[in-house]
């Protein structure tokens, strides 16, 4: 989390489409209903892309964004919408994930980067991102689909909760769960083996990065594969796309690259896993080395941290917490900006301190409007919030702890503790802390990849991840001179 965003509370949606008509689909060729024109999909990826990065960041690496923007553009020329204005990202998330938005737009974490073993892989998928684009397949599905309520927190606590402390992450979260059809993703595997093909690459690797995808999926973990969590059974996919691939080799023979040395080169010192220079959750604490604080995370908690918040919610559902970054220069300004924007009437209203920082803590309930637009009464479902605003470090931050006003009083106590938990980081083990990278190094000796991986001062514990991450067996056979992927700082 790298709390440069402020927290606003927008409504993450859209409008339908400006029209409804029938037109022909670029990639069938056959005739449907579209509720939205190809100039919406376009402003719809503009307006959204702010979100993503608000929500996730952008990954810094020269070498790897021209790298993708070279062999996205070359895709977009021979896709069946070259027109529209497509621009390629690597987003900062471990999870190993890539999305597209309408309009162009297309986005590939560090995770899945990290996971990729050559230059077809990363085509195969860069081609089944495409096609969701060029296939309309966003414009096919409802709206309501897109931007319905998301994320960690949908689901656990009331819909009101949601939207009154939402910001404009929930509207890119929406795009970053999107699911598509069954018919909708094989339709998109057929395209990324064209488009792959196309631009030179063995569409045979793109089948077994899915083979990569299973073994992820099997395994859990926290860099859950969500690349196919609403798709089809990657292993399914890996056999369809392997037939697919052969197919079309055989009905178009030429030279299809794999580049396996040069991609491993170029993914060199990429961060894999979390990265806690973002902050991350270690022995019930939440840790920010760079900005140098923590709170306690309550046992069994489930959390999510991005570079706009980190929130968490007990698993009952019945209550959650915010921290973010508070508007303002002053803590009489932030609380001013946080009664306006999430329509708080407050009931209390305190300065403290809080670990010896300038503090004010709130107790609020959240106002409902009626359809004439009057405040609506208080029932036991009225959300009510308790707000910790500390002032330290030269920030003011936020912690809000939510609950309906029926369990309210029950989870005071829990949110008393967390806020009150807030102080510095001076630990330099926590302070210093460094993410693991991804090293490759040439074998040393013909062998098995687990021997390679021992004689490159692996731990145990890490093996079995590794052979993951080299899209191998730890029983596969390396030869003298092959590059593979170890970890180190």
């Amino acid at each position: 989390m790298k709390m440069k965003v402020q927290f606003q509370v927008l409504v993450a949606f859209f409008a339908a489409g400006l029209f409804t008509g029938c037109s022909k689909n670029p990639v069938t060729g056959k005739k449907e209903i579209i509720f939205m024109s190809q100039e919406k999909e376009i402003a719809l990826g503009a307006e959204s892309h702010p979100s993503i990065v608000a929500t996730m960041g952008i990954y810094d690496d020269k070498n790897m964004q021209s790298f993708i923007t070279e062999k996205g553009m070359a895709m977009a020329k021979i896709s069946h919408r070259p027109d529209l204005p497509y621009k390629f990202f690597i987003v900062d998330s471990p999870v190993v994930n890539a999305f597209a938005v309408p309009g162009g737009y297309v986005y590939f974490t560090r995770g899945i980067m990290a996971h990729f073993n050559n230059e077809a892989e990363f085509a195969g998928v860069l081609g089944h991102e495409i096609g969701h684009i060029t296939a309309r397949h966003s414009a096919r599905q409802q709206t309501s689909q897109i931007f319905g309520q998301v994320g960690l927190m949908a689901g656990m606590v009331l819909s009101e909760t949601v939207r009154g402390l939402a910001d404009q992450t929930q509207q890119a979260l929406g795009l970053l769960l999107l699911s598509y059809s069954r018919e909708h993703e094989t339709e998109s595997d057929k395209i990324g083996v064209e488009y792959s093909s196309k631009i030179g690459y063995d569409a045979h690797q793109m089948a077994d990065f899915f083979g990569t995808l299973k073994k992820i999926s099997e395994k859990g973990g926290q860099s859950i594969p969500t690349f196919q969590s609403t798709h089809p059974d990657p292993g399914d996919r890996m056999n369809k796309v392997e037939k697919l691939a052969t197919q079309y080799q055989t009905e178009h023979p030429s030279k299809y690259n794999v580049n396996r040395d040069s991609y491993l080169r170029k993914i060199d010192g990429i961060i894999y896993g979390e990265d806690p220079k973002q902050g991350f959750v270690e022995n019930g604490q939440f840790y920010h080395p760079t900005l140098k604080l923590q709170f306690p995370v309550p046992s069994g908690w489930q959390y999510e941290n991005t570079p706009a918040q980190f929130q968490m919610a007990a698993k009952d559902g019945k209550s959650m917490v915010l921290f973010t970054m508070a508007e303002g220069k002053s803590l009489d300004e932030a609380a001013q900006a946080v009664i306006k924007n999430y329509s708080l009437q407050v009931a209390e209203n305190n300065k403290t301190t809080i670990n010896g920082n300038p503090a004010i803590v709130m107790v609020s309930t959240q106002v409902a409007q009626t359809q004439s637009g009057q405040a609506a009464a208080a029932t036991a479902n009225s959300i009510q919030v308790a707000t910790w605003l500390i002032q330290y470090g030269g920030n003011i931050y936020a912690i809000h702890g939510v609950a309906t006003a029926a369990n309210f009083a029950a989870n005071t106590g829990q949110f008393k503790s967390i806020a009150q938990g807030f102080k510095a980081v001076t630990d330099g083990s926590i302070l210093n802390r460094q993410p693991d990278r991804i090293r490759i190094k040439s074998v040393q000796k013909d062998g098995t990849l687990k021997d390679a991986l021992k004689d490159n001062g692996q731990a145990d514990g890490k093996l079995a991840d590794l052979a993951i991450i080299n899209g191998m067996d730890l029983s596969a056979k390396v030869t003298k001179g092959m590059l593979i992927k170890t970890l180190g700082k």
